[in-house]
């Protein structure tokens, strides 16, 4: 079965990486969510991305703020696509934006925005790698652009003044 695995250093990520998931959901994308540190539980870390990978996951997303060391050490286990979701726990999340993004060569991780914004990026890019070879998931996304393309259209006439 294909999945995402959405993956949290923490239960405070929980009210950000919610959004992960929602956005998921609203797509049928099916997903886990789990909490592991790569600091404090560096083995349960690696036990789960090898399982996951065994049964399916395609996509891992990490969130994690401070240090951040969680995307990069995910990438460090799998060569499937992981995406770092740098979160707000100090210094306005720039500490685990630098540290998600700083990654050495070949050990790529995609990095999206700080915060909630980043959370529902994140699912959006998995949706978009997922949609690479599902035909029906990539129709879903275009439907949702053109949704999105018409609220701004309909928002701005509700209040827009042109000379």
């Amino acid at each position: 079965m294909e999945f995402v695995s959405i993956i949290m250093g923490s239960k405070s990520d929980y009210s950000t990486m919610k959004v992960t998931a929602e956005t998921l959901e609203k797509f049928g994308v099916k997903y886990e969510l789990i909490i592991s540190s790569a600091h404090r539980t560096p083995e349960r870390t690696k036990k789960y991305v090898q399982d996951a990978e065994n049964r399916g996951a395609k996509v891992f997303i990490a969130g994690a703020g401070m240090a951040a060391h969680l995307a990069g050490a995910i990438a460090s286990i799998t060569t499937k696509p992981v995406i770092g979701v740098p979160l707000d726990a100090s210094l306005n999340g720039q500490d685990a934006l630098l540290s998600t993004v700083q990654m050495p060569g070949g050990m790529p991780v995609a990095t999206v925005a700080i915060g909630k914004a980043g959370a529902k990026n994140s699912a959006y890019l998995a949706i978009q790698i997922l949609s690479l070879n599902n035909k029906e998931l990539a129709e879903k996304l275009k439907e949702d652009r053109f949704l999105q393309v018409q609220k701004v259209e309909h928002d701005s006439k509700e209040i827009e003044v042109l000379l």
